[in-house]
């Protein structure tokens, strides 16, 4: 899958996602979990603040990696779980070809599958979605960007005008 794919962008900041993840757990307050299993590496910090939210403690990982920054490969599944997720909240930040839903699917059928964002090609894997958006549209996270100190404008333009 190449990167050529994406002609579109959003950008997610910490406060996004933090009141994203709140939007969806509204949705989920009625239920009960036995505990969260996190795709790592995008679900982990959903899973965090969803588990914070919901007051669940117990939380596990399934390991898998498809992507090579916007590079979309083969699956590597590093870790699965010992039970079929029945009263288990499965959690990750993106559903995007459904390539990892499907595999964690498989692995956990009984799990209720929640993501944070969701793109046309992966929703129908998943229960719950709070954001849709394009299937080309690149999502960019907060944990993959870093902060940088930005000149005040007039510097700019004075140092640009000298």
């Amino acid at each position: 899958m190449s990167t050529d794919r994406y002609h579109q962008q959003f950008t997610v900041s910490w406060d996004q996602l933090h009141r994203d993840v709140r939007v969806l757990c509204h949705q989920l307050i009625e239920r009960d979990f036995k505990g969260i299993v996190a795709i790592t590496r995008g679900g982990l910090i959903p899973a965090a603040l969803i588990a914070r939210e919901l007051n669940v403690r117990l939380i596990d990982t399934v390991c898998i990696k498809s992507y090579e920054h916007k590079e979309q490969g083969g699956l590597n599944v590093m870790k699965g779980v010992d039970h079929d997720g029945d009263g288990w909240l499965l959690v990750d930040d993106l559903v995007d070809t459904g390539k990892t839903a499907l595999a964690v699917r498989e692995m956990l059928p009984k799990a209720h599958f929640v993501t944070i964002y969701a793109k046309p090609e992966g929703r129908p894997l998943v229960d719950q979605c709070l954001t849709e958006v394009a299937q080309d549209c690149w999502i960019q996270f907060p944990w993959d960007m870093g902060i940088a100190y930005v000149e005040p404008l007039v510097d700019q333009v004075r140092s640009r005008d000298s």
